[in-house]
């Protein structure tokens, strides 16, 4: 065969050659698998304006996978098991001693009301105008008119009857009188145990809570959440403030830190009473212990409050009869305060107050005033910003707290 003859062979040669590798290409390509044009191209009919990110192409098998030895040295690698694990849940504080920082703040500020009268009623004689000054320490302190003039009646017999022979018998009277003022007899425990139903069903503690906006109301709600968590209850939110935009928002992010659920609406100013009762069914369905209820915070006219609470309180108790509700107030508000707590107690029948904010000591009166005009216990306090902030209000460490300034 001469030269001629071979030269067909020679040509077609590269291109079996190429024809060859192609097909190996081509089979090392999974079946089914899109191209590079069908991996970018978006998805037929699609017509959301979120671009989605481009899927990552199949990795060749014979390329290596990257490992974290090829990082720089120094550089720390983070590892994606990290990056997709959810954050730990916060455990609260117990609320056993919480009362104590109240009493040790309260000290470390030279608590006026506290050292005002100390040092009125340590002085050798007690004239007139000492007694003048009494009256209106504790009227400043926002104790009321008519608690004040019980308590200034009481030291002056005492006074007259044992005398005052040193700051040690002072303190000890005044302690006396302040105590029996705020009252230690009341019932302040929290009605937050499940009960059984008529038809033998376990059926949820439900608190409402009421207030005006600004007084740390759904702050309040959140922070006790987690004094129930931290007393091992289980609790469902219900955001039933639809009227305030980030109410719900708020009430939902107290929630998440310590895992429990927030029943909301999906959109604002939904029915109060409908958020309400769904939160209620949901902590029934749960087997939960309490299911906590914010509530809208308007004052405007107190025929459309009374309208409003009323319907929800006789939604809610369709299912489930309410334990507790809660007024909560800001301490340092001193006369509007009381007005506020005026209405609500007309329009909620309200159980328990909540005053947030009592670590501003020159008004701790407060605490006796709102008592006497609702008829009801304070029993619970904010003592400051933190998340575990919320105490049980125990009034002899409130009082000692007082006189410690």
């Amino acid at each position: 065969m001469d030269l001629n003859d071979l030269l067909p062979y020679l040509i077609g040669a590269p291109v079996l050659v190429a024809g060859a590798v192609a097909a190996v290409v081509v089979r090392r390509r999974r079946p089914g698998a899109p191209t590079a044009d069908e991996r970018t191209a978006p998805p037929a009919g699609t017509t959301s304006s979120t671009t989605a990110p481009p899927e990552a192409p199949t990795p060749d098998v014979a390329t290596p996978a990257a490992t974290t030895d090829a990082a720089a040295p120094g550089v720390e690698v983070p590892d994606t098991a990290e990056l997709t694990t959810a954050p730990p849940l916060e455990t609260p504080a117990p609320t056993a001693g919480r009362l104590r920082r109240l009493r040790e703040r309260l000290a470390r500020s030279g608590s006026p009301l506290g050292t005002r009268l100390l040092g009125v009623l340590s002085r050798d004689h007690l004239t007139e105008d000492d007694w003048d000054e009494l009256e209106e320490t504790l009227l400043l302190a926002d104790v009321g008119a008519g608690p004040t003039d019980e308590l200034i009646a009481a030291l002056r017999t005492r006074v007259r009857v044992d005398g005052l022979r040193d700051g040690a018998q002072a303190r000890e009277v005044l302690r006396e009188q302040l105590l029996a003022l705020v009252d230690p007899t009341l019932d302040r425990s929290l009605r937050t145990s499940p009960t059984t139903g008529e038809d033998g069903t376990r059926v949820p503690a439900v608190v409402l809570v009421v207030g005006v906006n600004g007084t740390g109301k759904t702050t309040t709600v959140g922070k006790l959440a987690r004094v129930l968590v931290a007393d091992g209850s289980s609790v469902v939110l219900g955001a039933a403030d639809t009227f305030r935009a980030a109410a719900a928002d708020q009430l939902e992010t107290w929630g998440s830190r310590v895992g429990v659920p927030t029943v909301r609406s999906d959109r604002d100013g939904a029915d109060p009473a409908a958020v309400a009762f769904d939160a209620v069914r949901a902590g029934v369905a749960d087997g939960a212990d309490v299911v906590l209820v914010d509530t809208a915070g308007r004052l405007q006219n107190k025929a459309g409050l009374m309208d409003e609470l009323g319907k929800i309180t006789r939604v809610i108790t369709r299912t489930a009869p309410l334990s507790e509700v809660l007024l909560v107030l800001d301490a340092t508000t001193g006369q509007n305060g009381l007005n506020q707590a005026r209405v609500f107690g007309e329009v909620a029948g309200v159980t328990g107050i909540v005053l947030t904010k009592l670590d501003g000591t020159a008004k701790g009166g407060i605490v006796v005033a709102v008592q006497r005009e609702l008829g009801v216990p304070v029993k619970l306090v904010g003592l400051g910003e933190g998340p575990d902030d919320l105490a049980p209000f125990d009034p002899e460490a409130f009082v000692d707290g007082l006189l410690e300034g």
